[in-house]
């Protein structure tokens, strides 16, 4: 299948940082390839605030027209995000599509969502990202379907009304209310049970799928691609010592993250509001790291799971051409590929928990082999040995503060 030759414009503002910008550039090559489309030229001007008509200056998008006819480009993909009036200008300037950087993000993940609550919520965030664009939309919504970033929403005809557009996000909403209060169940039932949540965050294209399925030994979707995973899968896991978590995978965080997108996966993001624990994956060989853990750690505050304990995992270390920093504690160096490393960080969660929980020393008799095993499961035992002149077995170990064994200790006591 031919892919669509794409064209970037970004304009490089006075308060923006040069790598952040190169970064923010190269971010939309991969989008683009993860799209499908092929970029044929990156156009870039420096201007001290954006041009309100036209993004960029009209001697500028002037250039841009020649480079479409000499390249035979399909779509102009702007690396910020343009208002209805800038679109409807470019559109009739260019005469070819245009869409944004949100709008190409939307786009990957309309054909990534799998669930149904992923696919609504995508179809929710298109439409209202849409709506406010409707009004004088030139070529490039003039056809549905014919490419990056005319996905859905639902191959409807986005020249209908807004009335239309209106009650279609009204609809879906209701529907994603009877959904997300089906997950709350689930969620609800997860804590009743008091099964400790592992997340695992980062950046997009981390390495959190392959982590994901290798501690799990599952197979969930993994690419070289951004946003390989939307919908949030769980496995369960076995640590050392025998004590059960359950792991989630969740959708990669990226700088700039559309606002309508945010809004929409909520409720899948509250996975991670969720968790007990969190595992901030960073890809270590990445030369923009230190952005892409500051983009996580923005995003995790603004979800509120800043303050949940986080052990951050500097994955890929296999790719590492030089010696390598950690930046934050506490930390682990590893490659998910490498069955040693699974193991070293397998412990290096259970240590963390060791010194956050309280710890416990309990004696019990040779028939309650089922408490014994609820605790193998549900704590993390340090040791265990059978008194032959009591007639009990002695176990130590640790356990969260809240967890309803506690009642159960104190009773022993």
């Amino acid at each position: 299948m031919a892919t669509e030759h794409v064209l970037i414009i970004a304009v490089k503002q006075q308060h923006i940082e040069e790598r952040r910008f190169e970064s923010s550039l190269e971010e939309l090559v991969s989008l683009t390839k993860t799209a499908g489309g092929t970029v044929k030229k990156i156009i870039t001007q420096k201007r001290n605030q954006i041009e309100p008509a036209l993004y960029m200056g009209t001697g500028k998008v002037e250039e841009i027209k020649q480079y479409i006819e000499q390249l035979n480009i399909h779509l102009v993909i702007s690396n910020d995000e343009l208002s209805p009036g800038q679109l409807r200008n470019l559109s009739n300037h260019l005469e070819v599509r245009i869409i944004d950087r949100s709008q190409l993000i939307l786009d990957i993940f309309a054909r990534r969502a799998k669930t149904k609550e992923g696919q609504l919520q995508v179809e929710l965030a298109q439409l209202e990202y849409m709506l406010p664009r409707l009004h004088g939309k030139g070529v490039e919504l003039s056809r549905l379907g014919g490419g990056i970033g005319t996905r859905g929403p639902g191959e409807t005809k986005l020249e209908t009304d807004q009335r239309h557009i209106r009650q279609k996000i009204h609809d879906i909403k209701r529907k994603l209310k009877v959904v997300v209060e089906q997950r709350e169940q689930y969620r609800k039932r997860r804590k009743m049970n008091k099964v400790f949540q592992i997340a695992i965050v980062g950046y997009t294209n981390a390495g959190k799928s392959t982590l994901f399925n290798r501690l799990t030994e599952s197979e969930s979707l993994e690419e070289d691609r951004l946003f390989a995973t939307l919908d949030p899968l769980s496995r369960k896991i076995r640590l050392p010592s025998g004590f059960q978590a359950l792991v989630t995978d969740t959708v990669g965080f990226i700088q700039e993250l559309p606002t309508t997108l945010i809004a929409a996966f909520r409720s899948t993001l509250e996975e991670v509001t969720e968790a007990d624990f969190l595992l901030h994956v960073v890809d270590s060989s990445d030369e923009d790291l230190q952005q892409q853990q500051t983009t996580v750690l923005k995003q995790l505050k603004v979800l509120g799971a800043d303050k949940i304990p986080m052990l951050t995992v500097y994955n890929k270390r296999d790719l590492l051409q030089e010696s390598f920093i950690p930046m934050h504690h506490p930390n682990i160096v590893m490659s998910a590929l490498n069955d040693g490393d699974l193991h070293k960080l397998a412990v290096q969660i259970e240590h963390i928990l060791r010194q956050i929980w309280d710890r416990y020393v309990i004696e019990l008799n040779p028939n309650e082999g089922k408490m014994l095993h609820r605790l193998t499961c549900e704590t993390i035992i340090e040791d265990r040995s059978f008194d032959a002149s009591t007639n009990t077995y002695k176990v130590y170990g640790f356990m969260r503060p809240e967890h309803p064994l506690q009642k159960l200790l104190h009773e022993h006591s």
